[in-house]
């Protein structure tokens, strides 16, 4: 595995526990309001991660969990990523990206490891942070 790829690996892993923090600060307010389980078992971590990711990546350039591990994502063009590109990105890394994984496997090493094929769908680039 190449190194971009794992530091994107623990990057995911940093925002999802940041992610399920605020989602059960969220839940434990809603749960007595909301009796769907499907609410809180589905809509509501998705809704939270990519809130957070949208509003981080708008704000900041970068999640909690890119900053710490140093790395940068930005269009094709080198500047920061439109919101429908996040949103795009966001939508297929969460739903289609699995199943381009099981098709083909050795397409999630292209590039080493700068561009998954959400990041390719929405025109996106992860490098490593210059100091």
């Amino acid at each position: 595995m190449e190194s971009i790829t794992k530091k994107r690996t623990a990057t995911y892993m940093i925002d999802v526990a940041i992610s399920t923090t605020v989602t059960f600060g969220i839940e434990y307010f809603l749960r007595k309001k909301v009796k769907n389980e499907a609410v809180h078992a589905l809509v509501i971590p998705t809704a939270v991660m990519w809130t957070l990711g949208y509003v981080q990546f708008r704000k900041k350039g970068q999640t909690i969990g890119y900053k710490a591990m140093e790395l940068v994502l930005e269009s094709e063009d080198g500047q920061a990523l439109s919101g429908s590109q996040l949103i795009k990105r966001m939508a297929y890394r969460d739903t289609l990206s699995t199943f381009d994984y099981i098709k083909n496997p050795q397409a999630f090493a292209q590039q080493n490891g700068q561009r998954l094929p959400h990041d390719r769908i929405s025109g996106a680039l992860v490098q490593e942070q210059l100091s």
